[in-house]
């Protein structure tokens, strides 16, 4: 029902020329972006545009969204011109219509950044059978933590009846933690600030993590419409090298280096926002040069099939583009 009532939406913003007919080009020539970003944490491309990597392009904060899948379909409508969202959402939304590619890798999961799921320690959760009957919050439905659990439980051994059974609830990751320790939900998941909070304050059990299931992968991709790309191919070139480039930055620096950038920007873009939070910053899980693969859509094909998104096989290339990523190839 979802994608039937999207679908209207899409094809309206398919019929349209970029940003509904707008030219983005500013006096100085270069290309004004509008883009959500996220509370109390600095996104890959700001951080991009920070370091100086955004040759050519404006950034324009239009407000916050903890939401991939709305954050890609603001786009797919013209209210921004680049999102980002797990990659099951971004074949879910082409697949609804959309005129949207997939340019550069932005999140993944690794060693240090991953989606854990918790509970409290004595709530007696420790394995997948354990979660039959059981609440789960996740920050939105239909993007990472959703396909991250399905999947979790079918390796586990669970029926699709036990699996069934399993409830999700969506709330806000600031929420989650609370909710789990008051038992309001039997567990959360968490990642980034939120989560470091979290096992910081301890009392908690990690039941299973996002790596346990698929090891070390890049999880999310930054879209952009095919109009824009088609009418601005040097900006798209400049926001997916840009954001590659500064994955590769936060990367190799230091932790006190990325930490001091970070709160230098979120001091000085004065949103009255809380740069304690980043304290608890711990990368963005993007792999080197943030290429996309064919394995980052194929990956999610069972899933993709039981909640009816596709039926059968999908073809990975028709949803991303390396070509304006320069570091793709590299290695």
């Amino acid at each position: 029902m979802a994608t039937l009532l999207l679908a209207p939406a899409l094809l309206m913003a398919s019929c349209t020329s970029s940003a509904h007919g707008t030219d983005l080009r500013n006096p100085d020539g270069t290309v004004n972006v509008k883009y959500e970003g996220a509370a109390n944490t600095v996104t890959l491309i700001e951080l991009a545009s920070a370091l100086g990597y955004l040759d050519g392009i404006k950034l324009e904060w239009v407000g916050n969204n903890s939401s991939g899948p709305l954050s890609i379909q603001n786009t797919a409508t013209g209210e921004t011109d680049i999102g980002g969202a797990f990659s099951g959402a971004v074949v879910k939304l082409q697949e609804a219509g959309a005129p949207v590619t997939a340019v550069v890798s932005y999140y993944g999961s690794n060693d240090d950044y991953f989606v854990g799921f918790y509970a409290s320690k004595d709530s007696g959760i420790k394995d997948a059978r354990d979660l039959i009957g059981k609440t789960v919050a996740v920050n939105t439905l239909g993007a990472h933590s959703e396909a991250v659990i399905r999947t979790y439980l079918k390796a586990q051994g669970l029926s699709d009846d036990e699996i069934g059974q399993v409830q999700l609830v969506v709330l806000p990751p600031t929420d989650t933690e609370q909710a789990v320790r008051t038992h309001q939900v039997d567990v959360g998941a968490l990642s980034g600030a939120a989560q470091v909070h979290a096992v910081k304050q301890g009392d908690l059990r990690e039941v299973f993590r996002d790596t346990e299931v698929f090891n070390n992968f890049n999880a999310g991709e930054y879209v952009l419409r095919d109009d824009f790309i088609n009418e601005y191919p040097e900006a798209a070139h400049s926001l997916a090298t840009g954001t590659a480039k500064a994955a590769n930055w936060a990367a190799s620096h230091s932790r006190d280096e990325v930490l001091k950038k970070l709160t230098d920007i979120v001091e000085s873009r004065g949103r009255g926002e809380d740069v304690e939070a980043l304290q608890y910053f711990n990368g963005y899980g993007v792999g080197k040069n943030a290429p996309i693969s064919d394995e980052d859509f194929s990956r999610w094909i069972p899933w993709l099939n039981e909640s009816g998104i596709v039926d059968g096989e999908i073809t990975p290339s028709e949803y991303y583009t390396n070509e304006f990523n320069d570091l793709a190839n590299e290695g």
